[in-house]
């Protein structure tokens, strides 16, 4: 027997490649996909995690209606408008200025506000406003920071954070009472692998260096002067948890306790500033640190 031609064991699959049926292909038009996906074939300016958080903010509204789930889907063609908001969060926020000259501004800055913006797109007031960053302070840290005004006191102060000539002195007040009124810390820390943004004390970790001294108690509470000489993050923090006397207000290494902020102030900072001149700035305690006892 001689075949002349394949045998399709579906017809109308026939009739396709025969050209005797033609494939609509407005189905595919009507294909429904991932709202974020969607908006970085139009926001080009933007990475698809920033287009999320435009989406999580309730800054987006597809065909006039808001949207806040990335994961939505929607057909080609839909109007999506994007509407970022002008007013910034923490816009209250305003850091006292310490000290400024041509090159720096030393500025006391408040609880809650950000050293830096996160990610492509911060929704809040940061310390960049005031100037370029040489070292940070966690948002929710109070007290002495400097800031250069161009890129040359900014690398000529940034050498002293990572030479270690920089000296910093904070004050905490933390839970409990140390049996020592001073001691040395000498705990490695690593970044915690099962909750990424924390850290933990390891001894494969990196060099971690504190010195406590006690200032005044009341059994409950302490209030301690921490002086680090290594600047890892969350290093006091760290530290004082391992300890056993967690910083009052920690939500992130102590007991989730009800308290106004984290109890954590850059007290004191000593630094050479652009032209060679040793400068001291102190940040005053915040009122609240007083309240405590």
């Amino acid at each position: 027997m001689i075949r002349t031609g394949k045998k399709f064991s579906k017809p109308e699959m026939s009739r396709v490649i025969n050209g005797d049926i033609i494939i609509d292909k407005t189905e595919e038009i009507k294909e429904k996909v991932r709202l974020d996906i969607l908006m970085a074939e139009i926001f080009k300016s933007y990475n698809r995690s920033t287009l999320q958080k435009f989406i999580e903010y309730g800054f987006v509204m597809v065909d006039g209606k808001l949207v806040d789930k990335p994961n939505r889907k929607f057909t080609r063609g839909v109007k999506i408008d994007l509407k970022i908001p002008k007013i910034m969060k923490n816009a209250d926020l305003t850091p006292e200025t310490i000290y400024e000259d041509e090159n720096v501004i030393v500025l006391n800055k408040p609880a809650g506000l950000l050293s830096m913006a996160r990610g492509q797109y911060c929704p809040e007031n940061t310390l960049e406003k005031y100037g370029l960053l040489v070292h940070r302070l966690d948002r929710d840290t109070s007290g002495v920071i400097i800031l250069a005004k161009n890129s040359e006191a900014q690398m000529f102060l940034k050498k002293q954070f990572q030479n270690r000539s920089a000296h910093k002195v904070y004050y905490a007040i933390i839970e409990g009472r140390p049996k020592l009124n001073e001691a040395r810390i000498d705990l490695p820390l690593a970044r915690d692998l099962k909750r990424p943004t924390t850290f933990r004390v390891d001894p494969n970790g990196k060099e971690s260096e504190t010195f406590y001294k006690v200032i005044k108690s009341n059994n409950k509470y302490t209030l301690v002067e921490l002086s680090p000489t290594t600047g890892r993050t969350h290093q006091l923090r760290v530290h004082m948890k391992y300890l056993g006397y967690p910083i009052l207000g920690d939500t992130v290494y102590g007991e989730k306790k009800a308290a106004p902020r984290l109890y954590l102030h850059a007290k004191k900072l000593e630094i050479i500033l652009p032209g060679g001149k040793k400068a001291t700035f102190e940040a005053t305690l915040p009122k609240e640190f007083e309240s405590v006892f």
